[in-house]
């Protein structure tokens, strides 16, 4: 609670999140990053990205995010039989036999999370793009900090890859549109939500007082 309520009243200083250090944020050349003097630990890099530029990159990441959930992401082959499967399908698959109980901690951590990701910090930067606080700025920006530890496209990639090498010795395993899809939003997310999105707050104008006095 004390470092929520630093960052709400405080928006011009930096919490470490291993020690809970507090500092003044300092404006960085590009390539530097500030470190904690206690644990060493990152507190924030140099943004290399303006907001016209992060806003293309997190639309670009919409639409990868949309075709690695409607197009599938292996196609299998036996005998004359096919069968493919989309990220959703994969989801619901776990439920059905044993590992049914992460399948909703999987559909979360690669589905329902980068969607969340994606569409709060478009709605900020669109709003950011123009100066202004989009409405709900406080609660979107700790959402976004809180959801960024579960975000595992990673993991959902190199699932996939594992699978298709393993099945790939008893059926014919073709990787579909989706799986490449997978692979760019791995990269597209691991851009634009692990960003210091703090910086959104000086980059845009001051809050209402009464958003001001929600916070």
């Amino acid at each position: 609670m004390p470092v929520l309520i630093v960052l709400r009243t405080f928006p011009d200083l930096a919490v470490c999140e291993h020690c809970d250090s507090v500092y003044r944020r300092r404006t960085l050349a590009s390539g530097q990053v500030a470190r904690c003097d206690r644990c060493a630990a990152v507190l924030y890099r140099a943004s290399s990205l303006d907001i016209d530029r992060w806003l293309a990159l997190t639309i670009a990441a919409a639409i990868v995010f949309v075709i690695a959930n409607v197009y599938p992401v292996v196609r299998i082959s036996l005998q004359g039989l096919h069968n493919e499967a989309t990220l959703w399908q994969s989801a619901a698959a776990l439920a059905q036999g044993a590992a049914a109980p992460i399948a909703l901690p999987a559909a979360l951590s690669i589905i329902v999370v980068p969607f969340l990701q994606i569409a709060l910090l478009g709605w900020l930067l669109l709003f950011a793009r123009v100066g202004h606080r989009a409405p709900g700025f406080a609660p979107a920006m700790r959402l976004l900090v809180a959801l960024r530890p579960w975000s595992m496209v990673e993991v959902a990639l190199l699932g996939i890859l594992v699978s298709v090498i393993k099945l790939s010795g008893f059926v014919q395993v073709l990787p579909g549109a989706g799986v490449w899809a997978v692979a760019a939003l791995m990269v597209l997310i691991t851009i634009i939500a692990n960003r210091d999105i703090h910086l959104l707050w000086e980059l845009t104008e001051q809050a209402p007082p009464d958003e001001a006095s929600a916070r």
